[in-house]
């Protein structure tokens, strides 16, 4: 489906322009102004069928008289609130939890995607930052085998050996 409307990107998920396509996870992220996550939307996902439904809260949780992250799944039509985090959704082959990261020089903590074992998956600007340190590190070991294969020629010519014309 067209991830464009109107010639912006979508914001949302509409069931009726996914093909009646029910997500199997639903995230409300909670701003300063209350908007129902804990009852009414709740409700609404629960009605569709969402299986998980997060909520992240992380600034306005005592407020709400909840946890920064919580994790509900459905069982029976009623969302029951899960235990663990990061939280494991086998049907999606992820889990989600927070995390502290250093995102443009700023410690700040987000939610990210995990595995099986409890590894976060690295963030775009973090993968390419692992990528640029093991380029750096096989640059450096092939200069290091290039000076060693540098010395072993020079050795090999002291001895009257012509290392491009060996047996």
């Amino acid at each position: 489906m067209e991830r464009r409307k109107g010639g912006k990107s979508r914001r949302s998920y509409a069931v009726w322009e996914e093909n009646e396509v029910v997500p199997i996870v639903a995230l409300e992220m909670v701003s300063h102004k209350p908007g129902g996550e804990y009852d009414e939307k709740m409700s609404i996902y629960a009605g569709l069928g969402v299986l998980y439904y997060i909520i992240y809260n992380p600034e306005f949780w005592r407020r709400d008289r909840h946890q920064p992250f919580e994790a509900y799944k459905l069982i029976d039509g009623q969302y029951q609130q899960q235990i663990g985090e990061p939280y494991w959704m086998p049907e999606v082959g992820l889990g989600m939890g927070r995390s502290q990261q250093v995102i443009g020089g700023i410690e700040q903590e987000i939610l990210v995607w995990y595995d099986e074992s409890g590894n976060a998956y690295p963030l775009p600007d973090a993968a390419a930052g692992q990528m640029r340190e093991q380029l750096r590190v096989e640059r450096q070991r092939a200069e290091v085998q290039q000076q060693r294969a540098d010395r072993l020629a020079e050795y090999l010519r002291s001895q009257g050996i012509d290392p491009d014309n060996l047996p």
